[in-house]
């Protein structure tokens, strides 16, 4: 534990230095911001269009920062040769992982406080600073969470460029995944239903995590939602990281 602790944090630190985080905080800042511009110059609710704007921003930018910066984890330091010092220690490979994921989980953790922050800020001037959204953004951290655990995966045994092709298209896939089953319906053949069955539960519902519109509509949503979410969420994360480490574990570092 002490090996995975001293990694986050150097992880953390590392993070904090990189241009990419904070010219994309910025981007999800200002746009946060002008979303208030935005409402002012549109017809209809002005505080829908604030709300939904600005989830909709800290949440992609969010993924992006997540996309980025968790590629870059294992092969920064597989590119500086720093992993070989790292190793050389009393530090078993797996904790060399769950330290560098553990370290992005608070560098993300500390730009959603920071978005959120900010708006909550746009709220507090329109006189409507309901926490209800917590609720919201606690969801959209565990989707980033999640993406950083896809993120951690492909970077594990694939070049930068493929990883953040392969864990963008993971994230629209995710958020297509019911398509699927519609396209189920449509097509008459078992082969195929099959593949896309296989598909569907293969790939991280990312749908369960999105409750963006039913926040800015004021629709109810069942207390226990949030419990199964997680629960999928722990078990979904829990076998990427799994199948990580074992990757990361049989790789050849010479």
């Amino acid at each position: 534990m002490k090996a995975i602790r001293i990694i986050s944090g150097l992880t953390l630190k590392e993070a904090l230095r990189n241009r990419i985080l904070y010219l994309l905080f910025f981007f999800a800042a200002v746009l946060v911001v002008s979303s208030w511009i935005i409402s002012e110059l549109t017809v209809g609710d002005a505080l829908k269009i604030i709300k939904d704007l600005g989830l909709g921003s800290i949440h992609f930018l969010g993924v992006l920062i997540t996309i980025f910066i968790g590629i870059g984890l294992v092969f920064r330091e597989l590119e500086k040769r720093t992993v070989f010092i790292i190793l050389s220690k009393p530090v078993h490979r797996f904790e060399f992982l769950l330290g560098k994921f553990a370290g992005l989980a608070v560098t993300l953790l500390l730009v959603l406080t920071g978005l959120v922050s900010v708006f909550y800020v746009v709220l507090f001037l329109k006189g409507d600073p309901n926490p209800k959204f917590l609720l919201a953004f606690y969801l959209m951290y565990l989707e980033w969470l999640m993406i950083a655990g896809i993120a951690v995966l492909f970077s594990s045994f694939s070049t930068p460029l493929l990883s953040v092709m392969l864990a963008l298209a993971s994230f629209f896939a995710g958020h297509l995944s019911a398509s699927l089953l519609l396209l189920q319906k449509r097509i008459d053949s078992e082969p195929i239903n099959a593949l896309l069955s296989a598909l569907y539960y293969m790939l991280p519902n990312l749908e369960f995590f999105n409750i963006r519109s039913q926040m800015v509509h004021d629709f109810p949503i069942a207390g226990r939602y949030y419990a199964e979410v997680t629960l999928y969420w722990v078990l979904y994360l829990g076998t990427l990281l799994f199948f990580s480490i074992r990757i990361f574990q049989k790789k050849d570092l010479a």
